[in-house]
This record gives structure tokens, sequence and C-alpha cells, in this order.
């Protein structure tokens, strides 16, 4: 399992977090000899930082979509007082 600790992270966050959860159920299951679970909570680690990464940007991304919707709303109510949005 060492050269898997320095295996590269997975392209999505899906993947990610299913090859994280495969993990936890092997460090779960009390089978791993010391050094695998050694190895295993390393990559763990890893593939956890690159999840919160990840939420984090489209959490971001969700924050600025919801601004420009804002101004939006907020611009076609000033351009047509009175009337309502279809």
């Amino acid at each position: 399992m060492p050269a898997k600790a320095r295996a590269p992270l997975p392209s999505t966050y899906e993947a990610a977090l299913e090859e994280l959860e495969q993990l936890l159920a092997q460090i779960e299951s009390g089978q791993l000899p010391l050094e695998q679970l050694l190895a295993g909570y390393q990559r763990g680690a890893q593939l956890l930082a690159f999840c919160r990464s990840r939420l984090q940007a489209v959490q971001q991304q969700i924050q600025v979509l919801d601004g420009d919707i804002a101004r939006s709303l907020d611009e076609s109510a000033l351009a047509a007082p009175g009337q309502t949005a279809d």
C-alpha cells in the first residue's frame, strides 16, 4: 500500500469520495497490518483534503452565481418598476 499513498489524486470529487469510502471500510475492518494502516491513514488524509478543497471551490462558485443572480434581479426590478418578472 505504500505505492498507493503516493498515487496521484483522483480527477473528480466523486472518484476521491469513492476511494475514501473504500479505504475507510478497510481501515474499520481491523484487518490491515500496521504499516498498511498507516499508509491508508495518510492516503485518507490526502483524499479528505482534496474533497474539502473541491467542496470549497464549488461553494465559492455558488456564492458568485448567487451574487450575479441577485444583481440581475435588482437591475430588472429597477428597470421596470411596478412590473413583475415572468
